[in-house]
């Protein structure tokens, strides 16, 4: 996604040829959600079709990235290309901040909403002991009178939610250095500071599967723990898969501009790995303030 010829040179609109991509990844999609839905009803098999359907889209995405870098280095993509990436990543960072918004939206629903109704005068007739509170407001509160759910602590943000703040907002700095200093063609400026940023993301999911460990054997903060748990992993489960994404993205825009890909002129593909990166980043604070501070 960077044309290496000069504004204009290439054509007005690139048409691809016919392409056995598209079917082929569906062909992968499919496998991935019948190995999932076998493997959750129970038939062992389902892994090894769930883990083949996701090998098979991983080969089939490489080659298709492979085509479309190919297609861009020899100049086949003009201003109207570079145009149409731009609006495509910006829906598509749209279609991602709905994403998120649901589960906040889900989030903020439950705890200001439905946990005080279940706690209203008629409600309190059926589960005499149950505690309409928040399990954040009460450390340790379940609000499981029947038992279903086992006693549980909350994940408060020191340390590791706030050492993962500054790694992420860290990595957002490096990340705008490394794009000034392409916008200057200083190339190795700009390698450097990128693979300081893969660094960090690659960090950040340490850090947080340490916590997730830490949250399972010593708070028993599980998935099965009420809709704090279910909220509280989805929420930054999705986001850390997010990250997961973003560092693969700025990975092989780094090994690219290591090629020789991409000028200070025409860099769209290092630009739309940025948009997302900051987006995650954005995504970070409001999780790092809604989730662990209230």
């Amino acid at each position: 996604m960077s044309a290496a010829t000069a504004t204009g040179h290439a054509p007005h609109y690139f048409v691809p040829a016919p392409s056995r991509h598209p079917v082929m990844a569906a062909i992968g999609l499919f496998m991935v959600v019948m190995g999932a839905g076998q493997w959750i009803n129970g038939h062992h098999w389902g892994v090894w079709l769930l883990a083949f359907g996701f090998l098979w889209f991983a080969v089939v995405l490489t080659q298709w990235f492979r085509q479309a870098i190919g297609e861009s280095e020899s100049g086949f993509y003009g201003d109207n290309v570079d145009l149409s990436f731009r609006w495509s990543m910006g829906w598509f960072i749209f279609s991602e901040v709905m994403f998120f918004g649901a589960f906040f939206g889900a989030l903020y629903w439950t705890r200001m909403h439905a946990v005080p109704s279940l706690g209203d005068l008629e409600n309190s007739l059926l589960w005499p002991d149950f505690k309409a509170l928040w399990p954040s407001v009460a450390a340790g509160m379940t609000a499981s009178p029947a038992g279903t759910v086992e006693a549980f602590s909350t994940m408060g943000p020191w340390p590791l939610p706030t050492i993962n703040t500054a790694l992420l907002l860290t990595s957002g700095v490096t990340l705008t250095i490394a794009h000034h200093a392409l916008i200057v063609d200083n190339r190795s400026k700009t390698i450097a500071f990128m693979w300081l940023t893969v660094l960090l993301g690659v960090t950040f999911l340490f850090v947080q599967g340490y916590e997730y460990h830490h949250a399972y054997t010593e708070l028993n903060l599980k998935l099965s723990s009420g809709v704090y748990g279910s909220t509280f992993f989805m929420l930054t489960g999705f986001h850390g898969f997010h990250v997961f994404v973003g560092m693969l993205m700025l990975l092989f825009i780094t090994l690219r501009l290591q090629k020789g890909h991409f000028t200070k002129d025409r860099h769209f593909g290092f630009e739309g790995a940025a948009w997302y990166w900051h987006f995650v980043d954005v995504v970070w604070l409001g999780l790092y303030v809604i989730v662990y501070w209230l």
